[in-house]
């Protein structure tokens, strides 16, 4: 005789997605990129999550930098991200890694000219999220995010920015 056996995970899977309520939160970000010298970082991210897996899209700006030992063309990123974290606060933290990829367009504006590149970049990072009181939330972020095609200035050998910031977080 032969038995019908159910796919147990997807069950599960399906079970989970209509049991856990979708939670969204918005982010606004102040931060800074070391690379290759220190400049400020800001932008806006939006998200969506079940227990432990989410998503976000986020919008960043790195302006040019025109003064010191080297000018550093402006870049701006826009990713989609996956999110894993944790499924509950643990002492108001909750914490998670993401990794995702999106466009970039680096600029570089000057006596000569403008340059510019437009191509893939790819994301890796993690961070935390902080409760503060009711539904705001300090994000904590780290993102070390790889360029794709020929950036207008040479960096690293993998062409990286690295990027951290702190930003407010309104969860609804």
């Amino acid at each position: 005789m032969l038995k019908r056996r159910l796919p147990i995970a997807p069950l599960v899977l399906a079970v989970l997605a209509v049991a856990v309520p979708a939670h969204a939160d918005l982010t606004a970000f102040l931060g800074y990129s070391p690379t290759p010298f220190n400049r400020p970082a800001r932008g806006i991210s939006v998200g969506f999550g079940l227990l432990i897996v989410g998503f976000e899209f986020e919008y960043s700006n790195i302006p040019q930098r025109d003064d010191g030992p080297s000018v550093q063309p402006g870049i701006q990123f826009g990713m989609f991200n996956g999110l894993l974290q944790t499924p509950i606060a643990v002492g108001g933290v909750q914490f998670y890694f993401t990794a995702g990829g999106g466009v970039y367009r680096e600029k570089l504006t000057g006596s000569l000219g403008d340059v510019s590149e437009t191509n893939f970049a790819t994301n890796v990072g993690g961070g935390a999220k902080i409760r503060l009181v009711g539904p705001l939330r300090l994000r904590l972020d780290y993102r070390m995010l790889t360029l794709r095609g020929d950036p207008v200035v040479a960096r690293d050998p993998e062409d990286r920015y690295h990027r951290f910031y702190a930003g407010v977080n309104l969860a609804f």
